[in-house]
């Protein structure tokens, strides 16, 4: 029996990942949360986890004593994200964690020689050389949990070692597709998370609605699939029937479908290579003869020509980027600035950030610190 050790299992991916446990055969060793106590209680009591954590150290005292009565361990923080990745037993860890807090629980976890099913992009973003070299020491598997991301590596799989000539990176296009600039001023953090196909967490929605999102994708196929961020092109497919295509040398093109349903990549990164029998919806061809691709409109929903401009500087660059996203994010999601503004703190981040070509794990914690505290500052003065 597999043993599986989540971190971030009150998430929207966490969830989803606890809901498809009564169909596999998958004992869990460790859960984790930031503050949502009471859903980790719920879980903790129904699977029996030997440790879970409360990143909020406010949050793991009162869990500690709502799990008094059992003998699950309550760990908080850093170090309890750390030891719930690496010492819970688990063969494969989920890190479906948010943001840059997953990078060092992912590191111990490689460390430690468990599998990652990964659904924490900003790790790879961040740090993927270090990422995939300290995996490759350690003959650990990186498993995609992304849709996209899965979508290619089922086709890379099936290609038998073909190298690959280009990735076909699918989107949504998010709640804002085919708007124009000037209607785009008004857009409120309500409208911004209604998006039309998936659900998922308040930040990466938005990411999706800025098409940041569709960067950091772009970014993490890079290090995944050893592909040129320049041979990494999107597609707005708006139904998000068709997850992503794989090109090959001699011009065919392999592409994997399904429904919008994060449980099927999740459920094939846990049991890869298997494919275990998964229930809900199947696609329905006759319904899908209108399926149409379109160019993303860059020139509005900046996200992607942000992220590239990123990623061809390299070094500390992509790790600046993505901290001045989380924060703006963060600044949105709290109303406190406009959509817009977004793109522009991102901008401003990037301008002022005095580029590392090849970071350490130090500096690179260092420049998320460092970006913080410039917009901390300055954000008021950043507008459109």
């Amino acid at each position: 029996m597999k043993k599986i050790a989540i971190l971030g299992s009150t998430g929207s991916i966490g969830t989803q990942t606890v809901d498809i446990l009564p169909s596999i055969e998958a004992e869990v060793v460790a859960l984790t949360t930031n503050r949502r106590i009471g859903l980790l209680e719920e879980q903790a009591r129904a699977l029996h986890p030997k440790m879970v954590c409360a990143f909020d150290e406010n949050a793991a005292k009162e869990l500690r004593v709502k799990l008094a009565d059992t003998d699950i361990e309550v760990l908080t923080g850093m170090d309890g994200l750390i030891a719930c990745a690496s010492e819970s037993g688990a063969d494969i860890v989920v890190t479906a964690v948010v943001g840059m807090v997953g990078l060092l629980p992912t590191l111990a976890a490689i460390d430690a020689g468990k599998d990652i099913a990964l659904a924490n992009k900003e790790t790879l973003v961040c740090a993927g050389g270090i990422v995939m070299e300290a995996a490759r020491k350690k003959s650990v598997r990186i498993l995609p949990v992304d849709s996209e991301h899965s979508a290619i590596f089922q086709c890379v799989q099936a290609a038998n070692g073909n190298p690959v000539s280009k990735i076909l990176l699918t989107a949504s296009g998010g709640p804002f597709f085919g708007k124009k600039l000037e209607e785009m001023r008004g857009m409120t953090r309500e409208q911004a998370l209604a998006h039309p196909n998936w659900s998922m967490g308040a930040k990466i929605t938005i990411d999706s609605a800025t098409m940041i999102n569709k960067g950091l994708e772009m970014i993490e196929a890079k290090w995944l699939f050893d592909v040129d961020i320049d041979k990494i092109h999107v597609l707005v497919q708006p139904k998000s029937v068709i997850h992503s295509m794989v090109g090959f040398v001699d011009g065919a093109v392999m592409a994997q479908l399904g429904t919008p349903d994060m449980r099927l990549p999740i459920q094939y990164a846990l049991y890869y290579p298997e494919r275990n029998y998964l229930g809900g919806e199947r696609l329905n061809f006759e319904a899908l003869a209108d399926i149409q691709f379109e160019k993303p409109n860059t020139d509005v929903l900046r996200g992607i020509p942000i992220a590239v401009e990123a990623s061809r500087i390299g070094g500390s660059m992509l790790t600046a980027m993505n901290a001045a996203n989380e924060y703006a994010v963060a600044r949105f999601l709290k109303k406190d600035i406009a959509f817009l503004q977004i793109y522009d703190m991102i901008e401003y981040a990037m301008s002022k950030h005095r580029v590392i070509k090849h970071p350490d794990l130090s500096q690179i914690l260092e420049t998320e610190r460092e970006t913080y505290e410039r917009l901390n500052k300055d954000w008021r003065n950043v507008s459109r």
